[in-house]
């Protein structure tokens, strides 16, 4: 009877638990090559202030023009990150407040972010992003710059 209800459990357990480990990305089902095409939305509602930035060059890595930022961006409702690659510039996204929208080119439905949610933005994405809450959302986003010009979000 013990092994029983340790399986329910663990059962009920791994139930509970899958959808938090899916929060903030597409489903394996709906990931696939030019899912989306690009929009051409223009930036709305979005403020970028870079909060840090390290010449990878000077580092002990000794990686040549890149440089290893982290920019804090808040989007207000209905604000608009506008469409733009990672096939040059991986990050690491942190919603720390309100709900964000991300419309990618690998994913045939909009994955929603919430607060405490991580997005990995690796080469094969390019999306856009819309504050679809209704309050201010505030990322954090880490990033290896490559183009000092790129203006990209």
């Amino acid at each position: 009877m013990n092994k029983s209800l340790a399986a329910v459990a663990i059962v009920l357990a791994a139930g509970i638990a899958a959808p938090a480990a899916f929060a903030g990305q597409c489903p394996a089902d709906k990931m696939m090559a030019d899912a989306r095409k690009p929009d051409s939305s223009p930036a709305k509602g979005v403020t970028d202030n870079v909060l840090a930035a390290i010449n990878l060059a000077d580092e002990p890595a000794k990686i040549e023009n890149r440089m290893l930022r982290l920019r804090k961006l808040t989007i207000a409702p209905g604000g608009v990150v506008p469409w733009h690659s990672h096939g040059d510039r991986p990050a690491i996204i942190y919603i720390v407040s309100g709900e964000v929208t991300e419309y990618a080119s690998n994913c045939a439905v909009p994955i929603v972010h919430e607060a405490g949610d991580v997005a990995r933005e690796t080469h094969v994405t390019a999306h856009w992003w819309k504050n679809t809450g209704k309050a201010t959302a505030v990322l954090l986003s880490a990033d290896l710059l490559h183009d000092a010009s790129d203006h990209n979000m």
